[in-house]
């Protein structure tokens, strides 16, 4: 293990790098380019040997992957936002197919109108899709979580395909230093790929046939019972990386100064750094909070988060996207895993960080007060009171 200050993209292809891709495919998109493109450069210097595919649109991009995975070979690709849209038919098709495809989605918030900043709105758009989703809080845990993906997806008892999350520019242009792993280590946590079933004249096999309704509930079930099972394959997979690297990363979630706690903060990705602190300062105030991150949303671990916070009397869940007219998606998630349980705490649902909006120590005590106040509807964080709603009262 060597310690290197890196870019987060750059940590992120090199974490790839040493997984052995053999067919990368590539199409530009901010915040996401400098993952490709770090990657281009590998392959051009000869560092690593892969298949390097520039594609004309993130929908060939999802298609390259799709294809080249059907045959038998580990692959790889990034992007974000209006990219992940575009992406959106194909994704579901690999999930259905199940090709064990990895890819690294750099938040960043969908149009119109038009931004470039993280949000989380385009991971969260997509979680049906048969994807398994991991967040990154920093930049190490988005290497990391690379390597965990190709274990967690080509293992046999899941074939499926995983998104590794990790917010754009807060992460992606952000130096860290970062522990990189030598390429003994990751041979050993990552060996080669072994396809249960591929393309192969020799041993024809169809992918994707259609399927009548007698046939396709089932497919439906099959992913979604993998996916349940998946559960107990994360922690595995964490463990062993531990085991390996000498560290802890990955897994379900992630508890802090929770023994106690009366009130949780939860949310996903890079802004549990601020909510540790804050639960520090507010700890020192004489506050018993804590706070837990969602590694995993996709299975999501509606057992291990309600163990979590079964205690606690208030959980206010940040929410860094949106189901318009309904709510936050995680908040109503966890909502739904305490249904029909006595004694479970209120769950409040915040709204914050759209479009790239710091959140502070100040919008996070604001998220407490506010949502104390509320009637159990979402509520949205330091909104610009300048900005009036035409038509709407």
């Amino acid at each position: 293990m060597t310690k290197h200050f890196l870019e987060g993209s750059q940590a992120v292809a090199e974490a790839v790098a040493r997984c052995k891709p053999q067919v990368i495919s590539a199409y530009p998109i901010t915040p996401q380019t400098h993952i490709v493109a770090e990657l281009a450069q590998l392959v051009s210097n000869g560092t690593l040997k892969a298949e390097y595919v520039n594609v004309e649109s993130e929908h060939s991009a999802a298609s390259v992957i799709l294809g080249a995975s059907a045959t038998g070979v580990r692959v790889y690709t990034a992007t974000t936002s209006q990219g992940m849209m575009l992406m959106n038919e194909v994704i579901y098709n690999i999930a259905g197919m199940r090709l064990p495809c990895v890819m690294t989605l750099v938040n960043r918030a969908v149009s119109a109108p038009l931004n470039i900043w993280t949000d989380h709105q385009d991971s969260i758009s997509v979680r049906d899709a048969g994807w398994l989703q991991i967040y990154a809080e920093n930049n190490q845990d988005a290497a990391d979580y690379m390597l965990q993906a190709y274990r967690i997806a080509e293992d046999h008892r899941v074939m499926l395909p995983v998104m590794v999350c990790m917010d754009g520019f807060v992460l992606s242009h952000a130096y860290e230093t970062i522990d990189v792993p030598e390429q003994e280590e990751v041979d050993r946590f990552v060996p080669p790929y072994k396809p249960v079933y591929k393309l192969d004249p020799a041993d024809p096999l169809t992918f994707g046939a259609y399927a009548e309704p007698d046939k396709y509930t089932e497919t439906r079930y099959m992913i979604h019972e993998t996916m349940r099972r998946a559960l107990s394959i994360i922690p595995e997979v964490s463990a062993e990386f531990k085991k390996v690297f000498g560290r802890q990363s990955g897994g379900l979630i992630e508890g802090y100064r929770m023994d106690d706690a009366e009130t949780a903060i939860v949310a996903l990705g890079s802004v549990n750094g601020i909510i540790r602190e804050t639960v520090d300062r507010l700890r020192e105030g004489g506050t018993r909070v804590g706070c837990l991150k969602v590694i995993t949303y996709r299975p999501f671990p509606d057992g291990a988060i309600t163990e979590a916070l079964g205690h606690v009397k208030n959980v206010f869940v940040l929410d860094r996207a949106i189901s318009l007219g309904s709510g936050g998606p995680l908040a109503t998630e966890i909502r739904s895993a305490f249904a029909g349980r006595r004694g479970c705490p209120q769950v409040h649902s915040v709204i914050g960080g759209l479009g790239g909006r710091d959140i502070t120590e100040d919008t996070i005590r604001e998220a407490i007060d506010l949502s104390l106040d509320g009637k159990g509807q979402a509520r949205f964080l330091d909104l610009n009171k300048s900005l009036e709603l035409e038509g709407i009262d």
